[in-house]
């Protein structure tokens, strides 16, 4: 590690000095400085910059710099992690390994990252740093006025980096906030790569949504194929997409094809392509969804209507990542991600005949499972209001205000048709809003009780309006209770105690 260091022992024993520094910070921020002016004076440079990636693994924040013998202040400013020209950082990040230029040209190489002044750069050094699981979560950058050989320090600096991230990883947990005089188990920290309440994109508080957020965060960086189940309406394509794009494929295609759409032969066309002179009109050569999708993700939903013919063919571009197209005798590589959907359940459907057991085997290597709306009723308020804000946003009118008649309206309403028929009917409802205000004549409910499930006594439907009116009007108010309880017109005693009856704990809110 220090063969290419000069002076090795002297600089030993300041790397350890170094690791003593880091591990008695008793703060994030102070961590963080600690290891930027480690680097730069470590390595005799006049700039160390620390860059973090956010929780979605789509931008990087510079967290600390060290210039000039000064810490300098903390940038709000984010830059996109996406390499798409000649970003030193954004390179370094994608192809995940150090970077080190003896002599920058500014003609050749992009360094807007580096501060201006009045001296040049000339030489730099950018290597990414991963956390215990080998994943990349930011990268650590040193850079000189003076042409040096940056080289040697490379080792050592991710070894140091690893075992900062270590430690922030730790002080966070430590200083996870406490509400109520009880740690919130359910919070979730801040850590670069997990996912928060309502992270990826989507919608929802729920403890059924929040199980599907720490799913996603599992499966982002793997190349496994994911299996999304649920009902339909559940939001099964969002997730996909999600998935696409807060991982590391995000950059490349996104395709979507609908297994039920179309007949065998032109979903086989679709699918894989064909040659020119495959079949009758077929004129040219045609690249197939998998060369589409080469380096991203292919959604193929309704996965459990695909022909037993085709998925065989699609078993073994799963297994040997081959495409052959139609009319072609040759194949040729693909590398191409798969997230599959479906409303069936298609283990029955292997029980049958009428689906592969080894396609489903391969699939469902890890399964997702949406949850039905009525499965996650506290989330019904807060989406409603995002379809009518967003539905009213392209209206160009007004927002439209929520009558307390059409929200308990809305709690007390089953939704067989789940998120899908909500965003429906919110939308005839902003169109058919012609006072600004949403009442329940707007809303063409049928109460009717969903399929397979016990009819629910008048207590328990009370309970689950209550419980979603408190929880709409809690997250209005920010989690403030005295603030929820004055416009509930209730004690602030009275609102904790029904709280507590209702099972409504913070982390919902």
């Amino acid at each position: 590690m220090f063969a290419e260091v000069p002076q090795p022992l002297r600089y030993a024993e300041a790397l350890l000095g170094r690791y003593a520094e880091l591990a008695s910070a008793a703060s994030s921020e102070r961590l963080l400085a600690n290891l930027v002016r480690a680097a730069a004076e470590l390595a005799d440079c006049a700039l160390g910059q620390l860059y973090l990636l956010d929780h979605t693994n789509t931008r990087l924040t510079l967290s600390a710099e060290w210039l000039d013998g000064l810490l300098q202040p903390r940038e709000s400013a984010s830059l996109p992690s996406d390499y798409d020209g000649e970003q030193l950082l954004q390179y370094c990040l994608c192809q995940n390994q150090l970077l080190c230029i003896d002599e920058l040209d500014s003609g050749l190489h992009n360094i807007a990252c580096l501060p201006e002044g009045g001296r040049a750069w000339r030489s730099l050094l950018c290597l990414p740093l991963h956390d215990g699981a080998g994943h990349a979560r930011g990268l650590l950058l040193v850079a000189s006025h003076e042409r040096r050989i940056l080289q040697g320090f490379a080792a050592s600096f991710a070894q140091l980096g690893r075992f900062t991230l270590a430690q922030l990883h730790l002080l966070q947990r430590l200083r996870a906030p406490v509400i109520d005089g009880a740690a919130n188990a359910a919070t979730v920290s801040s850590t670069p790569g997990t996912p928060c309440a309502s992270g990826y994109g989507l919608l929802g508080q729920s403890q059924a949504m929040r199980r599907v957020y720490q799913l996603i965060g599992k499966v982002l960086h793997s190349p496994v194929s994911v299996l999304l189940t649920g009902e339909t309406g559940t939001g099964k394509e969002l997730v996909a997409r999600a998935i696409h794009d807060c991982g590391a494929r995000r950059s490349k295609a996104f395709i979507v094809q609908n297994c039920a759409a179309l007949p065998e032969s032109l979903l086989e066309s679709e699918l894989f392509g064909y040659r020119k002179g495959a079949f009758t009109g077929a004129d040219r050569d045609k690249p197939g969804l998998f060369d589409a999708a080469d380096g991203g993700t292919l959604f193929l939903d309704e996965i459990g209507d695909m022909p037993l013919t085709l998925q065989a063919k699609l078993l073994r571009v799963l297994q040997e990542g081959e495409v052959r197209p139609l009319g072609s005798s040759e194949t040729h590589k693909v590398d191409v991600r798969i997230v599959a959907a479906t409303h069936q359940e298609l283990r029955k459907r292997v029980e049958e005949g009428r689906f592969r057991e080894d396609l489903f085997y391969r699939l469902s290597h890890f399964p997702i499972e949406l949850p039905a709306l009525r499965e996650r009723d506290e989330d019904i308020l807060l989406l409603a209001r995002h379809f009518a804000s967003t539905a009213s946003g392209l209206l160009q009118r007004d927002a439209c205000r929520w009558n307390d008649a059409t929200l308990e309206h809305l709690a007390g309403y089953a939704f067989p048709g789940n998120v899908r028929e909500l965003k429906g009917l919110v939308e005839r409802a902003v169109l058919l809003c012609e006072g600004g205000e949403l009442l329940p004549e707007h809303f063409n409910l049928e109460q009717t009780q969903s399929e397979g499930s016990e009819p629910l006594s008048l207590r328990e439907r009370m309970d689950r309006l209550e419980r979603n009116l408190l929880l709409d009007c809690l997250r209005k108010n920010r989690g403030n209770q005295t603030n929820a309880a004055n416009e509930l017109g209730l004690p602030r005693r009275t609102l904790l105690y029904r709280m507590q009856r209702l099972k409504i704990s913070p982390s919902e809110v």
